[in-house]
C-alpha cells in the first residue's frame, strides 16, 4: 500500500509541475499532464508508438477520473482517499497489462527506486 500511495503521490507531483507550467483551460491542462506523464513512462520503459498512444489514453482517463472523484467526494475525505486508491490500483493494473515483460521489469524497477528515494 505504501508503494501505491507513493506512486500516486509521484504521479500527482509530476502532474502539479506540468499544471504549474500551463495557463490553459482544464481540458488542455489535463492533456498536457497526460502527455508529460506518458513521456516520463516512455523514457523509463521504452514504449513503442502503439503503446505510447494507448498509455496516453489511459493517462487521460486516469487524470479525468481523479479530477471527477476530487469534485464528487470533496466533502468526504475518507471516501475520496478510498476511491482515489481504487482508481490508482485500476490504473496500475491497466498500465501493466499494456507492457511487455521486459518493460514491466523496467517499470517495477523504476517504481522500486522511487519508493526507495521516498523513504530516505
Amino acid at each position: 500500500m505504501k508503494k501505491t500511495t507513493l506512486f500516486a503521490c509521484l504521479l500527482l507531483g509530476v502532474q502539479s509541475v506540468v499544471l504549474a507550467g500551463t495557463t490553459s483551460d482544464g481540458a488542455t491542462s489535463i492533456q498536457a499532464r497526460a502527455t508529460a506523464l506518458t513521456r516520463s513512462i516512455s523514457e523509463k520503459v521504452r514504449l513503442d508508438e502503439g503503446q505510447y498512444l494507448r498509455v496516453k489514453q489511459l493517462n487521460m482517463r486516469m487524470l479525468l477520473e481523479m479530477e471527477d472523484l476530487k469534485i464528487r467526494f470533496a466533502a468526504d475525505p475518507s471516501i475520496l482517499d478510498q476511491r482515489l486508491a481504487d482508481a490508482q490500483i485500476r490504473y496500475e493494473n491497466d498500465l501493466t497489462s499494456l507492457l511487455r515483460p521486459a518493460q514491466l521489469a523496467l517499470f517495477q524497477e523504476s517504481r522500486a527506486n522511487m519508493t526507495a528515494l521516498g523513504q530516505h
